[in-house]
């Protein structure tokens, strides 16, 4: 990055906790607390006088058409060249960083630009200039690094949603953006953003995790894993359930893996992030009013639109409003084996609040028909939760088996015990089955010629307490 490597982002503290004793040069410039030195003010000064020179001397969009690494290094190249004949030496080290700094502002994201290239970094987010935290592994670190002031925090904002025709500013300061690999950003701005710009990044995973990898991290049991394999093969239509952060998009993406090639697949995203390898696929992304408070498209719009496409199966990213009835519609209509994911707190919990957005949207139906709706279209709900130690475990898989009198009726097929009620440092628990041998989706997967594998995974799931702690 513009400051040092990737063992200089963490704080000091972080730094030694997560890489035992830091041996490397430290870089001088915003250490721990972020305190601005006469050394900041030095950088920023010299790096300022280079950029504003760059900027000068050559043309961006011609440096932006160069092939691979060689815009970077083009850059670096002149830049280096107007550091040398700059009355005052640079100390070599600081003129590397400022140099890298400059490349960074110009043709990436500014400081935050390596740990967006760190694989082990799952969120980065931006409370204002000076506080930038992560997280790796589960765990939210501060960082290190540091913006020079709101202005420059707000030209990355605004450079990351003008990149996808969208904008931020005063007038509109609120904005949902896609990074070109996928990463998911949310940028809040003043006088929403108290203590400045708000920069939200969610990384988008260059190798998707598939359910065996869940398996490896402890999230699931591989008993409990078959069972999902076989409610994704036999094309029953799933909620994944859980709060923000607790891995939905993650299972949702493990999942489809389990959907034939065969098989046209539509998906409708906010930002786009679902990585189907299918080849028959045509991703859907909502998009924002524009300058003139025209050409908004909703999740909704996109919903309804799959419906004349053809598609086999629908999935839904995130269902967060009115598209629940249209999604709800597609599954009961010969789209089986749609799926969408949703916030909330138990899998009861999200029956809640499909019935919640279905009345909010204001249809007029009376509860009894929208519970009846539900019931018969959604089949399995599969709940995720964070833990306190910032593990993603699924917690439960639970089928919906009818309606009662005006109840909607589920039964779990597999829940995460904890064996340790939580105390201590780490969470240890296990998968354990219910006991439910033959569990209403039976038929559909005598169908689909899988009972034999689905009776041999809840029986094994119904015997093991397969212990399940961090990996």
């Amino acid at each position: 990055m513009a400051f040092g490597r990737a063992k200089e982002i963490l704080t000091v503290d972080e730094k030694k906790a997560l890489s035992g004793p830091d041996t490397g040069p430290q870089r001088g410039i915003g250490q721990k607390n972020d305190r601005v030195s006469e050394d900041d003010e030095y950088f920023y000064t010299v790096k300022e006088e280079i950029r504003s020179t760059l900027v000068e001397v050559i043309n961006i969009e011609e440096i932006n058409e160069l092939p691979g690494d060689e815009a970077r290094t083009e850059l670096n190249r002149i830049a280096r060249e107007i550091l040398d004949r700059r009355v005052g030496k640079v100390p070599p080290l600081l003129a590397n960083q400022i140099i890298a700094s400059v490349s960074d502002d110009v043709l990436g994201y500014g400081p935050i630009e390596e740990l967006l290239s760190m694989d082990d970094v799952s969120d980065i987010m931006v409370n204002g200039p000076h506080k930038v935290f992560v997280e790796i592994g589960g765990k939210v670190k501060k960082t290190s690094v540091r913006f020079k002031d709101n202005n420059h925090l707000l030209n990355v904002c605004q450079r990351i949603v003008s990149q996808v025709g969208r904008r931020v500013d005063e007038s509109s300061p609120i904005a949902d953006a896609r990074l070109p690999d996928g990463s998911r950003v949310n940028v809040i701005l003043p006088p929403l953003s108290i203590d400045g710009p708000s920069l939200t990044i969610r990384k988008f995973r260059k190798q998707g995790i598939t359910l065996d990898r869940l398996v490896e991290f402890g999230s699931i049991s591989a008993e409990a894993a078959d069972i999902l394999q076989v409610i994704a093969q036999t094309r029953c239509n799933v909620i994944i359930s859980g709060g923000t952060g607790s891995g939905k998009t993650t299972l949702l993406n493990a999942l489809t893996a389990f959907i034939n090639d065969d098989e046209r697949i539509v998906t409708c995203e906010d930002a786009a992030e679902l990585q189907l390898q299918q080849p028959h696929t045509v991703r859907l992304e909502t998009r924002p009013r524009n300058l003139e408070g025209e050409g908004e498209v909703l999740m909704r719009d996109l919903v309804k639109n799959c419906l004349r496409m053809r598609p086999d199966r629908i999935i839904v990213g995130e269902v967060r409003g009115n598209e629940a009835f249209d999604l709800l519609q597609a599954m009961n209509t010969g789209h089986d084996g749609s799926m969408g994911s949703l916030h909330a707190n138990s899998p009861r919990d999200a029956l809640r609040r499909i019935e919640t957005m279905i009345t909010a949207a204001g249809l007029q139906l009376p509860v009894r028909n929208i519970r009846e709706m539900i019931a018969s279209s959604v089949e399995v709900i599969v709940h995720m939760s964070r833990l306190r130690t910032g593990r993603r475990v699924v917690t439960h898989i639970t089928e919906v088996t009818g309606m009662e009198e005006d109840i909607i009726q589920t039964q779990d097929l597999v829940r995460f015990e904890m064996q340790n009620d939580g105390r201590g440092e780490e969470i240890i628990g296990f998968h354990s089955g219910t006991g439910i041998a033959v569990p209403n989706f039976w038929p559909r997967a005598t169908y689909y010629g899988k009972s034999e594998k689905l009776s041999a995974a809840l029986d094994a799931v119904n015997r093991a307490q397969t212990t399940v702690g961090p990996h």
